[in-house]
C-alpha cells in the first residue's frame, strides 16, 4: 500500500469518527470562511455595475437603456468568457492547494493571465465597433449610437476583468479571499462616493459615471497586486517564471471548456435582452428587463459566493483524496444556499415595487418591472441551487458536462419558449422571462441528477492525474525547472 492510499484511508477514518452535528458545524465554518468574503467581493463588484446603472437612470432614459443594453449584452458576453476561462484557475489552484503543491498556484495564476489577456485582446473589436454591431442586429438607432459611446469606456474594464477574476480565484483557493472582500468593499464605497461627486455634484453625466467605474475598479486590482507581490502569499507566489509559458495546451483546453460552460449560461439572458429590443416600446422593454436582470444578478452574486466556496471545498477535498468529505460538503452548501434563496424570494415578493424606483423615476418602467416580480422572485429561489451545483462541477473539473447541460436547457428549451411566449403569445417581456425561468428549471433538475450520479472516488483519481500532469519541480523563487513531470 503506497503512502497516498494510506493517507486517504486515514482521512476517511477521521471523517467517519465525527458525529453528524460536529461534521455539519465544521463544514459550515469552512464553507462560510470562504463564502462570506466571496459574497462581499462578488456583490460589491457587481454592485459597481448596478450603481453605475442607478446614476445612468437619473441622467436620462436613453442613457439608462443604452447602458442596460451594453451591460446586459456586451459586458455580460465578455465577462462570461473571462469568468469561464478563469474558472480553470479555480479548479487547478483548489486541487493544488488540497494536494499541498503550493508553488504551482502562482504558476497557474500567471498562465491564466496570459490566456485571459490574449482572449480579452481578441474581444476588443466588439467594444470598438459596438454601434455597427447593434445596427446589424436591428436595434434602435438612437440606442445603438449611445451604446457605442458607452462601449469605449468599457475597454479599461475589459482588462480589469483579466486580473480581478483570476486573482480572486487564486486567493480564494488558498482561503485568503478575506482580503479580496475588504478590497472589493472599499472599491465599492469609493465608487458610490465618486459617482455622486462626478454625476450629481459636478454634473459630468456619462463621463463622470464611467470614470468613477474605471478608477474604482483599477484601484481594486492595484491593491491585489500589492498584496500578492508584497509577500503576503509566500508559499504560493514565488515570482514571475518562464514555467508559466510551458505546457499551455492542457490548460487552454480546460479554460475553453470552462468558458463555454459559463458563457452559455450568461449569454442566455443577454440574448433575451436583445429580443426585448425588438418589442413595441424598446426603450421601456430593455430598461425594465435589464433592471430585473440586475436585481436578479445582484442576488446571484450572493449565490456565486457559494459557487466559489463549494468549488474550493470540493477541489480541496479531491486534492486531499477525501471523496466522502467532498460529497458531504455539497449537502451542506446546498442546504445553506437554499435557505438564503428563500429569504430573497420573500423580500422580492414584498418589496418589488419599492426596488424598481431605485433604478428609475419613470412610472412606466417601474410598472413594467413590477409586473415581473413574481417570476423574478422564483428566479432568485432557483439561483440558490444551480450555482452551487455548477461550483461542484468546477471543483471536480467536469465543466464540459455542464456545458452540454446549459446548451440543452437554455438554447433548446428556454430560448424557444421565451420567443414563443414573448412574440407569438404576445406576452412581451413577461413571456421572455418565463422562457428564462423554464431554462433554469430544466438546468437545475438535470444538474441535480448528474451530481447525484457522479462517482467521487473516480474524481479523486482524476484530480490526482491532472495535478501530476501539470506538476513542475521547484527549487527557489522563480528558478523553477521547466521540466514537466
Amino acid at each position: 500500500m503506497d503512502n497516498s492510499t494510506e493517507e486517504r484511508l486515514l482521512l476517511l477514518e477521521e471523517f467517519d469518527r465525527e458525529d453528524l452535528k460536529k461534521r455539519v458545524w465544521n463544514e459550515s465554518k469552512k464553507l462560510w470562511r470562504i463564502a462570506f468574503p466571496g459574497i462581499i467581493a462578488r456583490v460589491t463588484s457587481f454592485g459597481m455595475i448596478v450603481v453605475t446603472q442607478l446614476f445612468m437612470g437619473h441622467i436620462s432614459e436613453l442613457d439608462l437603456a443604452a447602458f442596460g443594453l451594453q451591460q446586459s449584452i456586451l459586458l455580460r458576453f465578455v465577462n462570461g468568457i473571462l469568468i469561464g476561462m478563469s474558472s480553470a484557475t479555480e479548479t487547478l489552484c483548489g486541487q493544488a492547494y488540497g494536494a499541498e503543491q503550493y508553488h504551482m498556484m502562482g504558476v497557474y495564476l500567471q498562465r491564466s493571465w496570459i490566456i485571459d489577456g490574449v482572449t480579452a485582446t481578441i474581444l476588443l473589436p466588439l467594444f470598438i465597433f459596438t454601434t455597427p454591431i447593434l445596427r446589424l442586429i436591428g436595434q434602435e438607432e438612437n440606442i445603438a449610437i449611445e451604446a457605442g459611446k458607452i462601449s469605449l469606456w468599457f475597454i479599461p474594464i475589459l482588462y480589469y476583468f483579466v486580473f480581478s477574476l483570476t486573482i480572486q480565484m487564486y486567493l480564494q483557493a488558498q482561503q485568503k479571499n478575506k482580503i479580496v472582500g475588504w478590497f472589493s468593499a472599499s472599491s465599492f464605497l469609493l465608487h458610490v462616493l465618486l459617482s455622486w461627486l462626478f454625476v450629481i455634484k459636478l454634473g459630468f453625466g456619462l463621463a463622470g459615471a464611467m470614470s468613477s467605474f474605471i478608477i474604482s475598479s483599477w484601484l481594486l486590482v492595484i491593491g491585489e497586486f500589492v498584496y500578492i507581490f508584497g509577500g503576503w502569499c509566500p508559499n504560493t507566489w514565488k515570482g514571475f517564471t518562464k514555467a508559466a509559458f510551458a505546457d499551455m495546451l492542457p490548460l487552454i483546453k480546460l479554460s475553453i471548456s470552462s468558458g463555454v460552460m459559463i458563457c452559455l449560461e450568461l449569454w442566455y439572458s443577454s440574448i433575451l435582452v436583445v429580443l426585448a429590443g425588438y418589442m413595441k416600446n424598446a426603450t421601456i422593454a430593455i430598461s425594465a428587463f435589464s433592471i430585473c436582470l440586475n436585481i436578479n444578478g445582484w442576488e446571484f452574486m450572493v449565490c456565486l459566493g457559494f459557487l466559489g466556496s463549494s468549488c474550493v471545498r470540493i477541489s480541496n477535498e479531491l486534492g486531499r483524496g477525501n471523496a466522502k468529505a467532498a460529497k458531504f460538503s455539497i449537502k451542506v452548501a446546498l442546504g445553506t444556499s437554499i435557505i438564503i434563496g428563500i429569504i430573497f424570494w420573500v423580500l422580492c415578493m414584498v418589496f418589488s415595487r419599492e426596488i424598481s424606483y431605485l433604478f428609475t423615476s419613470s412610472e412606466e418602467i417601474a410598472e413594467s418591472v413590477f409586473r415581473l416580480h413574481v417570476l423574478l422572485a422564483f428566479s432568485m429561489l432557483l439561483n440558490s441551487i444551480y450555482p452551487v451545483l455548477t461550483g461542484v462541477a468546477v471543483g471536480a473539473g467536469v465543466q464540459s458536462m455542464v456545458a452540454f447541460v446549459n446548451l440543452g436547457s437554455y438554447y433548446a428549451i428556454g430560448l424557444p419558449v421565451g420567443i414563443l411566449l414573448g412574440y407569438v403569445a404576445h406576452l412581451q417581456v413577461t413571456g421572455l422571462w418565463i422562457g428564462l425561468l423554464s431554462g433554469v428549471v430544466v438546468q437545475t433538475l438535470v444538474l441535480s441528477y448528474l451530481t447525484w450520479k457522479i462517482d467521487w472516488n473516480e474524481q479523486v483519481n482524476k484530480a490526482s492525474e491532472r495535478l501530476g500532469r501539470f506538476f513542475i519541480e521547484t527549487t527557489k523563487g522563480s528558478d523553477e525547472s521547466s521540466n514537466l513531470s
